[in-house]
């Protein structure tokens, strides 16, 4: 793995999603557009909305992150560049990295509007800090970014990497305590939500915004979405030659 050969790749993925208007305003327009719907429908509960909207970050950073990289890096797929790429003298190694840096500006991007944009635009309370709140954020972004390249590798157009949503993203939103304490769900389906990486975003977030814990006191959540993380980008290594 050589870092030029890294960067290179990196910059040109970059360049591409620039020059795409969809990415664009799925990037910028629809994190605002979705958070405002959000926070009109819940303007007369604004206690309720401060329950909810640690989940809901976490939710809506791990869809629309999802649904940026696997798209985009299907199209690299679908459009022979990634079989190009294979046949020069960079590795595997080199590739996944170059689009999973990438892709992490653009969700970094998309996650701090998401974040920010709850915070003082919907004018949430919250007790923790924002710097702790900040690196679970991006801790799930990263974690969906490698997920959504992963994914990718088994769909062979768009709309089959849509179809992994209800698959991938509804069942984490009914059991990761989105919709309801996982303490309420009966004790089998809580042992199946431990699977999924959303469970833990959703616990630490809440936890600092609601509790004011720090990242200390949320260090299981935080290696367990280091382990997602790790878990999903090698396997998307792995399977890049799809």
């Amino acid at each position: 793995m050589t870092l030029i050969r890294t960067i290179a790749i990196t910059k040109r993925i970059i360049k591409q999603i620039l020059r795409d208007h969809r990415s664009l305003a799925m990037i910028f327009v629809a994190p605002i557009i979705v958070m405002s719907l959000v926070g009109a429908s819940f303007n007369k509960n604004p206690q309720l909305l401060n329950f909810v909207a640690p989940a809901l970050i976490c939710t809506f950073v791990l869809f629309f992150t999802f649904i940026l990289t696997g798209i985009s890096f299907l199209r690299e797929r679908s459009q022979g560049t990634l079989d190009r790429l294979l046949t020069t003298p960079v590795s595997s190694a080199d590739i996944m990295l170059g689009y999973s840096l990438s892709f992490f500006l653009f969700a970094f991007i998309q996650s701090n509007i998401i974040l920010f944009f709850t915070i003082f635009v919907l004018d949430i309370s919250y007790q923790g800090q924002i710097w702790n709140m900040f690196c679970v954020v991006i801790l799930m972004a990263i974690v969906a970014v490698n997920l959504g390249v992963f994914i990718s590798t088994f769909a062979k157009n768009e709309f089959q990497v849509i179809q992994f949503i209800p698959v991938l993203i509804v069942p984490q939103i009914f059991l990761s305590g989105v919709i309801q304490s996982i303490e309420n769900l009966p004790e089998l389906l809580q042992k199946v939500s431990k699977a999924f990486p959303l469970t833990y975003a959703v616990e630490g977030l809440r936890s600092i915004m609601i509790d004011g814990s720090n990242l200390s006191e949320i260090s299981t959540q935080i290696l367990a979405l280091c382990i997602f993380a790790v878990l999903f980008v090698t396997l998307a290594t792995l399977t890049i030659k799809r």
